[in-house]
Formats: C-alpha cells, sequence, structure tokens
C-alpha cells in the first residue's frame, strides 16, 4: 500500500515525517491506544524521523500533557481539538528532546501543519501555546 502524498507539493522530508507522525499520532488518539501499538499494527513501519516521534511522544506522554496543560491557558486537553492536542504534543516533545533542531524551526512547522489540517485560528493558538512551553524547555 503506497504511502499518502502529502498535501504540499515540493515539501521537505522532515515536514512530511511529521506529518506522518500526526496522522499516527490523531489514529493513537481517537482509538484511545499508544502510538506504540498504533506502530505495531502497520504492515510497513514509517520512516525513522516519524518513528522516533511517534515514540517519543507515547513514552513521554504524561509529562508532555503536563507542559501544554501548564500553558494553555483557559483550555483543558481534553477540551482541544485532537489535531490540534497531537500537534502540540508532536512539538513539546522535540522542543524537549530534539535539541538538534531550533525552537523557530519546531514553532514554524507545528504551525504549517495547524495551518494545513486545522482552522487559522488552531494556528494561531498552536503558536501561542508553544512559545510558552518554549520559554521553559531548554
Amino acid at each position: 500500500m503506497a504511502q499518502r502524498r502529502s498535501r504540499t507539493p515540493n515539501i521537505d522530508p522532515r515536514s512530511q515525517s511529521r506529518e506522518r507522525a500526526l496522522t499516527l499520532l490523531y489514529e493513537a488518539d481517537t482509538k484511545n491506544v499508544s502510538g506504540h501499538t498504533v506502530i505495531a499494527g502497520l504492515v510497513e513501519p514509517p520512516d525513522a524521523v516519524s518513528l522516533l516521534i511517534v515514540r517519543g511522544v507515547a513514552d513521554n506522554q504524561e509529562v508532555i500533557d503536563g507542559m501544554i496543560s501548564e500553558h494553555a491557558d483557559g483550555w483543558t486537553l481534553n477540551r482541544m481539538p485532537c489535531l490540534d492536542r497531537n500537534i502540540l504534543r508532536m512539538a513539546t516533545f522535540e522542543l524537549l528532546h530534539r535539541l538538534d533542531i531550533p525552537q523557530a524551526v519546531i514553532l514554524d512547522e507545528a504551525v504549517q501543519l495547524a495551518k494545513t489540517f486545522s482552522t487559522d485560528d488552531s494556528s494561531r493558538y498552536v503558536n501561542g501555546v508553544l512559545s510558552s512551553v518554549a520559554q521553559y524547555s531548554r
């Protein structure tokens, strides 16, 4: 089965990996299972970066969700749209554990995912929460 093409032509491979990770985390969230369970059920494993992100979010979800909750002014995780919640999880994982990637790149990628898959309001909200998380992550 061929992997779905990105909605954005000529997209950077790392951006494609983040997009794939988002779809896997979204599936895990909607099925109320871990990212590890979703990965284990795949016929073909995702690329290394997607795998790193999904496993990283699954392994650190309690800390990640705590940070998001602390910086998500007026919103609980359960109240957030599923896509936004998982974009925040991915980016928070990267802010905490992928120190080789500049914060600005992580925030920009998250905002772009929100613009592509969610709403304009979501992209602003994601940017605001992550900007706050970024101040305390490194």
